[in-house]
């Protein structure tokens, strides 16, 4: 019966992180390091594989769906859409170190 049970359970086939992923090299990209091994070419912009050690992911959503008006000095403001926030955090949740 638990075998039977676990079957039918939602399996999520896809994820969000390849949508994540396009939308941060359309939008952050220019500034900063959106890969696990690249550097920001912009010096206040921080590596996205390291966003975590300086915020907590779920308070960066919390940004996002707010917009974020603020990171480094010249940063434009960005506005996600609710599907294109959590896109955008489950790409950053894949790319944190330890």
């Amino acid at each position: 019966m638990a075998m039977f049970a676990s079957t039918m359970l939602p399996v999520r086939a896809e994820t969000d992180i390849p949508h994540g992923k396009a939308l941060v090299e359309a939008n952050c990209a220019r500034c900063h390091a959106i890969g696990r091994t690249d550097a920001s070419t912009h010096p206040d912009a921080p590596a996205f594989r390291i966003l975590s050690q300086r915020y907590p992911l779920d308070a960066l959503e919390e940004a996002f769906a707010e917009g974020i008006s603020t990171g480094h000095p010249d940063m434009p403001e960005f506005v996600a859409a609710p599907d294109q926030i959590g896109a955008i955090i489950e790409y950053i949740g894949s790319l944190q170190q330890p």
